[in-house]
């Protein structure tokens, strides 16, 4: 899971991006709205976490410009603010969820895991994404096929998640960069063809019927044999 943290208090914002990272989570700070904007628009995210008070513009404008460029991704709202007007306006502005300052980081993880879950279609139950003999924990971050099971790195992971998420759909090497590594990583796409040997091993040990298909010159997709 990838999130995006838009907050202008610096030392919140880095705190938050550690807190989700030693939880598995992989995590990008901007400390104003239009830096904000900008990331969130490249659509890599799978949850915002978003505070409404920021310098250059604040995270009503950025959540109402973001629905109307289309860009669905959840997002929480934080403010210092309690009152009920101010959440109604958020949550009317395209608002998933609202979070007031300050708050419970064990809350805030939950709602983020909350959000991730209720936007994916192709989950099964709340902690697990199948595809046809192969089953990811997303709690565990363990890949099973029937008794066999073993134990997945973030980057490993976080690729087969977005491979299972997509199932026969072809993901470009660009995407899995992107999402995987950042969008201003200085990553490079045999960062990903290694990743994708590791997982190969991985659906080989577990004997798994699921293969990762190459797409020669496009990307990766799931195969049943």
């Amino acid at each position: 899971m990838r999130i995006l943290v838009v907050e202008d208090e610096k030392k919140l914002a880095d705190a938050l991006v550690q807190i989700f990272g030693s939880n598995r989570m992989i995590a990008d700070a901007s400390y104003n709205g239009i830096d904000g904007l900008d990331n969130a628009l490249s659509g890599i995210y799978d949850v915002i976490v978003l505070d409404i008070m920021l310098p250059g513009m604040n995270g009503i404008e950025v959540l109402g410009k973001l629905r109307k460029e289309g860009i669905k991704t959840p997002v929480i709202l934080l403010t210092a603010k309690d009152e009920v007007s101010d959440k109604v306006k958020g949550l009317d502005s395209g608002a998933d969820d609202y979070l007031t300052k300050p708050f419970a980081t064990e809350e805030l993880l939950a709602r983020v895991r909350a959000l991730n879950r209720r936007s994916a279609s192709e989950l099964i139950c709340d902690d697990t994404l199948s595809f046809s003999d192969l089953s990811l924990d997303l709690s565990a971050y363990t890949l099973s096929c029937g008794n066999n099971m073993i134990k997945l790195g973030l980057k490993e992971f976080s690729i087969m998640e977005m491979l299972l998420r997509n199932g026969n759909k072809v993901l470009t090497k660009e995407t899995l960069l992107v999402r995987i590594w950042g969008y201003e990583s200085d990553a490079e796409y045999n960062n990903v063809e290694v990743y994708i040997s590791f997982l190969r091993k991985k659906l080989g040990y577990i004997r798994s019927k699921v293969s990762i298909k190459t797409q020669r010159g496009v990307g990766y997709s799931l195969e049943a044999k």
